[in-house]
């Protein structure tokens, strides 16, 4: 099953079960992926769906960020909620180690020496990595790994 299909049945469960927070965060997200089908005039497939979900879960760290400074409690607590129930439909998380090691194979494969070569390696990275780590993680590992 997709992740557009997961979503469409959770948001059904979350109305049966009456949960307003994973209904409406689940809502919010069907509703960003329909905006961007109708602007593109195509259908999205499974991984521009996740990399939606894992915008949203930035966005939402952001604003939680922001919260947590303006010492707004209540917002901060929403903003937690709905990255959990974000963070359900995202890929299980790469772990540090495993992304380094892809990114060191990256950069054996095309021969990148300088910060100058992060293009090269950042796409023989992008389709391994499939959504399993945020993209600035991803920059931030090969930009390290390039500049030693």
């Amino acid at each position: 099953m997709d992740t557009k299909a997961k979503l469409n049945e959770a948001v059904k469960e979350a109305m049966k079960s009456g949960d307003e927070v994973r209904k409406r965060t689940i809502r919010m997200v069907l509703a960003a992926v329909k905006q961007v089908e109708v602007d593109k005039r195509a259908e999205m497939d499974d991984m521009a769906v996740v990399a939606l979900i894992q915008k949203e879960v930035k966005n939402r760290r952001e604003a939680l960020a922001e919260a947590q400074k303006a010492n707004r409690a209540d917002l901060a607590s929403e903003n937690e909620a709905e990255i959990k129930v974000l963070e359900d439909f995202l890929p299980k998380a790469m772990p540090a180690e495993e992304l380094r090691a892809l990114v060191q194979a990256a950069i054996a494969e095309t021969g990148a020496s300088a910060p100058g070569d992060m293009g090269k390696v950042m796409k023989v990275v992008m389709p391994k990595v499939a959504g399993r780590a945020p993209n600035d993680m991803i920059s931030a590992t090969v930009k390290e790994l390039l500049t030693k």
